[in-house]
C-alpha cells in the first residue's frame, strides 16, 4: 500500500541507520500528501531533523481524502522518516466536505449569472436557518475542534510508536488542537515528555464561525485544558515574542521562561538568485487563499493609480493565484480593473515557486480584522525565499515586523490607498529603470528564517535545554485587538 493512501503500521523506518540517533515522534494532523498550508512547518522540521541526526516518526491522519492533494510534497519526505497514518474519519464532516465540493463544482467555470444564482439559492431563509442550527450544534459537539474523532486513534498510534521506537520526546504541532490532547495522553501512558508547537493562537484568537459559536462552557474548558497542557509540557514553542507575551499574561503561573521557545515560521531551500524575466508589463504576484485577506483598499489604490497615472497603470499586471479569487475578481471588475487584475485557481507548490520566479514583485495583504489578527502571517516566509521585491499592504502586525526586520521598505498602510499608490509607483519606477534589486530583502537577515535556523532552535526544546531565542516577559506589548480579552484568569493582564 502506498504512502499516499495511508497504512496501519509504521512505514519506511530504516532501523539500522537510526540506532545511534535520538528519536522523536511528531503528531501532525496535516502532513503530505495533504497540500494544506499547515503542512509546511512540520514538513520542514521533519526534513531537517532527519538531516540533523534525529530519527523522526510522524503520526498523522490517513491520506484517503485531502482538500488539496499534492503527491509531489510526499516525495520530499526522507525515506528514513517513519509515517504512521491513522483513521480520522467523521461521517458528518465527510458529508459536509462532499456538499462543499458539489457546490464548488456547480460554480466552477460558470458564467457570472449562474454563479450569482447558485449563491442566491444558498441564501434562502430556510437554508440559512438550517445552516445556523447545524453550525451551532457543531460548535458544542466538536470539542476541542473538528478533529476530535481523531484523538482516540491517534493516541493509541502514538503510544504504539513510543513502545516500538522508544523516543526521547513527543512533539505536537497545532492546530488542530486535538493534537495537543493526543500528545498529553500519550505522554501520560508512556512517560515520554511532550513539546507543544503553536502554529496559531488557541484560546486567544477568534477568527472563524466555529470559534464564535462555541458555548461559554467550552471556551472555559479550553482554557482549563490549555493551562494543564502548559504546566505539564517539557517545552512550549510560540512563533513570536508578542504571542508568547499574550500567553504569559493570559495564563499566569503556568509557563516558565526557560520552557518558552520562540521559533517563527520559515522557508526551506536556498534563496533564489535568478533575476525576473523581461516583459512589457510589471507583474506583481499574490499566491495563496484570498478570502481571509483585505484587498479592498488595494483595489481602491489601483483605481486611484489608473485615474491619476493611467500610463503607469497600463504597465502593471497583478496576478492572484489561489482560492477565493472569484469574489476578488468581481470587485475588481466593478472598479474597471479587468485589464490589471488576473486570477488563477490554486496550483501545487512547485508551480507557485515557478510563478514567483516569473514575477517582478510579490504582494502581501493584511488579514481581515478579528480578535488577535495581528498575530497572523505565514505567507511572508515563502516570499523571502523567492528573493523578489515585496509589496506589503499591511496593518501593524507580525508580518509587517518581519518585513521590517529583513529591510523591506516597500510597505504601505493598509488603510491608506494614497500610500499604497505611492508604493506601487516606486516599484514600477524601479522596474522600468532595471533597479528592482535595490528593493530586495536583505539576504543575511532572511537567512535567520531558514529551515536550518528554525530546526536548530527546535532541537533544544526537544532536548529540554534552554531556548536559543530567549523570551523576556514585559518587553513587548500585546496587540490592540487583544486588550482586555479573556485569558485563563479572566483577562490578558496589562503590565503594571
Amino acid at each position: 500500500m502506498t504512502r499516499a493512501r495511508g497504512v496501519d503500521t509504521v512505514e519506511n523506518v530504516k532501523q539500522a541507520q537510526a540506532v545511534e540517533k535520538p528519536r522523536v515522534v511528531m503528531i501532525a494532523y496535516f502532513f503530505p500528501p495533504d497540500g494544506n498550508a499547515a503542512v509546511y512547518r512540520p514538513l520542514r522540521f521533519v526534513r531537517h531533523l532527519s538531516a540533523s541526526h534525529w530519527a523522526p516518526t510522524v503520526v498523522t491522519v490517513d491520506g484517503s481524502s485531502h482538500e488539496r492533494f499534492d503527491p509531489q510534497l510526499l516525495k520530499t519526505v526522507p525515506d528514513t522518516v517513519g509515517i504512521k497514518r491513522v483513521a480520522g474519519r467523521d461521517v458528518w464532516q465527510a458529508i459536509q466536505a462532499w456538499r462543499a465540493r458539489r457546490l464548488q463544482a456547480q460554480i466552477s467555470g460558470g458564467a457570472a449569472e449562474h454563479v450569482a444564482k447558485v449563491y442566491q439559492s444558498q441564501q434562502r431563509p430556510l437554508r440559512r436557518w438550517a445552516r445556523d442550527v447545524v453550525r451551532t450544534i457543531e460548535a458544542s459537539v466538536y470539542y476541542p475542534d473538528h478533529a476530535r474523532f481523531w484523538i482516540r486513534a491517534a493516541t493509541a498510534a502514538t503510544v504504539a510508536v513510543c513502545h516500538q521506537t522508544r523516543p526521547a520526546v513527543i512533539v505536537a504541532t497545532g492546530g488542530p488542537w486535538s493534537s495537543f490532547l493526543v500528545a498529553r495522553a500519550a505522554s501520560r501512558r508512556t512517560g515520554v515528555p511532550y513539546v507543544l508547537d503553536f502554529r496559531d493562537s488557541w484560546t486567544l484568537t477568534c477568527n472563524d464561525d466555529f470559534e464564535a459559536r462555541r458555548p461559554r462552557w467550552a471556551a472555559r474548558q479550553d482554557r482549563q485544558v490549555l493551562s494543564r497542557l502548559f504546566r505539564d509540557a517539557q517545552a512550549v514553542i510560540f512563533r513570536y515574542d508578542t504571542e508568547a507575551e499574550c500567553y504569559w499574561r493570559a495564563y499566569q503561573g503556568t509557563l516558565s521562561v526557560d520552557r518558552i521557545h520562540i521559533i517563527p515560521n520559515g522557508y526551506e531551500g536556498a534563496l533564489e538568485t535568478s533575476p525576473p524575466p523581461p516583459g512589457d508589463r510589471c507583474t506583481v504576484l499574490y499566491a495563496g487563499t484570498v478570502t481571509p485577506y483585505r484587498y479592498d483598499t488595494f483595489l481602491d489604490a489601483l483605481s486611484l493609480l489608473r485615474a491619476d497615472h493611467p500610463a503607469e497603470a497600463s504597465r502593471l499586471r497583478v496576478l492572484f493565484v489561489g482560492e477565493g479569487g472569484t469574489a476578488m475578481a468581481e470587485a475588481a471588475a466593478k472598479r474597471g480593473l479587468d485589464d490589471v487584475i488576473a486570477t488563477m485557481k490554486p496550483v501545487p507548490l512547485h508551480e507557485v515557486e515557478r510563478l514567483q520566479q516569473e514575477a517582478h514583485a510579490l504582494l502581501l495583504l493584511g488579514v481581515k480584522p478579528y480578535q488577535g489578527y495581528e498575530l497572523c502571517g505565514s505567507k511572508v516566509f515563502g516570499y523571502l525565499k523567492a528573493s523578489r521585491p515585496i509589496l506589503g499592504v499591511l496593518p501593524n502586525d507580525e508580518t509587517r515586523k518581519v518585513l521590517e526586520r529583513v529591510g523591506v521598505t516597500t510597505i504601505a498602510d493598509i488603510e491608506s490607498p494614497p500610500a499604497i499608490v505611492a508604493t506601487i509607483r516606486r516599484i514600477l519606477e524601479s522596474w522600468s529603470t532595471h533597479q528592482l534589486s535595490a528593493l530586495l530583502p536583505d539576504v543575511d537577515a532572511c537567512r535567520w528564517y531558514s529551515a536550518e535556523s528554525q530546526t536548530a532552535a527546535l532541537i533544544p526544546a526537544l532536548e529540554g535545554a534552554p531556548p536559543i531565542n530567549r523570551f523576556t516577559p514585559g518587553v513587548v506589548d500585546i496587540p490592540p485587538s487583544l486588550h482586555g480579552k479573556i485569558g485563563m484568569n479572566g483577562w490578558i493582564a496589562e503590565q503594571s
